[in-house]
């Protein structure tokens, strides 16, 4: 009998770690006006969030001082990363800042991508990726420097292309240097590794009147990125965030024209299918990104959520 309950008390214990130790999926997330910072929603399937109130950072960085597009990952030994939006104009850079645990962040610090372009006229909706192969970090934004790249349908100071940089530690970070430019307006891009030299970019072609979302395709994740897609988006969307579940690769994307949150899901992000009716997001919520946290760190934000009530 005292054999049974030891082993009982051992699969407990067990079965407890391993309920801590499971990821979950968070998201990335603000509200309008953008000036008050940091917010979450978490789901156990990838397919129904749940908002976890409060704000976890204000945005104290820049002149305009608001936090709009954060991107956030972990990097292998558990320690979130995040980067924002801190202003609708100027070149003052990108807000970063880490944590532990989601809660206590710490080197909240601008990063001035943009410096060495005077003209720049924003810095916007930085994204993110973990380069497993090169293992370091590459961060993507859309910027506009006038008069730099073909004139297309929008004004100059709407006429984006993608850049980028390199990290490994968050403290240098490599020169910046041109990473898109598919001949249009484009912005709210993101880099998906699909397999072993199979990478994806899920973009927002900004041009009038499209401003929808489309793909491409490249073998590396700096590109170049080619075979760009029709769109699978309807007209004004942006804010794509993807994850996978299973064999499903699902996009989740701010349908703006209609207020609403929309998905889709794919297997080769060359057939899409419309998911709506089988997610549910909270009201307010505006477009982050989608990152896997420890449920450790989820208790640990409940449990705070409890304390603001």
């Amino acid at each position: 009998m005292r054999n049974l309950v030891k082993l009982f008390i051992l699969f407990s214990v067990v079965s407890l770690l391993a309920s801590c130790q499971r990821d979950v999926y968070l998201f990335t997330s603000f509200h309008e006006p953008a000036n008050e910072g940091l917010r979450y929603l978490y789901s156990k399937d990838g397919y129904h969030w749940n908002a976890i109130n409060g704000v976890y950072l204000k945005p104290e960085l820049g002149k305009q001082k608001i936090m709009r597009d954060p991107s956030m990952i972990r990097d292998k030994k558990g320690i979130y990363h995040l980067v924002w939006t801190i202003g609708w104009q100027g070149n003052e850079g990108i807000g970063y800042a880490r944590s532990k645990d989601l809660i206590h962040w710490e080197n909240q610090q601008i990063v001035p991508v943009m410096q060495q372009e005077a003209n720049t006229v924003n810095v916007w909706a930085p994204e993110l990726f973990y380069d497993d192969v090169e293992d370091r970090f590459i961060i993507i934004w859309a910027s506009t420097i006038p008069y730099r790249f073909a004139k297309g349908v929008e004004e100059e100071k709407n006429n984006h292309r993608m850049y980028y940089t390199t990290t490994k530690d968050f403290k240098s970070f490599t020169e910046t240097k041109l990473f898109s430019d598919p001949g249009f307006s484009i912005i709210d891009a993101v880099i998906v590794k699909k397999a072993e030299n199979d990478y994806v970019l899920v973009l927002k072609d900004n041009t009038r009147p499209n401003r929808n979302l489309k793909v491409a395709f490249a073998k590396n994740p700096l590109g170049p990125f080619k075979q760009i897609s029709e769109p699978f988006s309807p007209y004004l969307s942006e804010g794509p965030a993807v994850l996978k579940v299973k064999d499903q690769w699902l996009i989740y994307f701010d349908s703006y024209g209609t207020k609403s949150y929309e998905a889709v899901s794919t297997k080769d992000f060359k057939v899409f299918e419309k998911i709506n009716d089988m997610i549910s997001l909270p009201e307010g919520h505006k477009h982050g990104t989608i990152f896997k946290a420890s449920n450790k760190d989820l208790k640990n934000l409940l449990r705070e959520e409890a304390k603001k009530k």
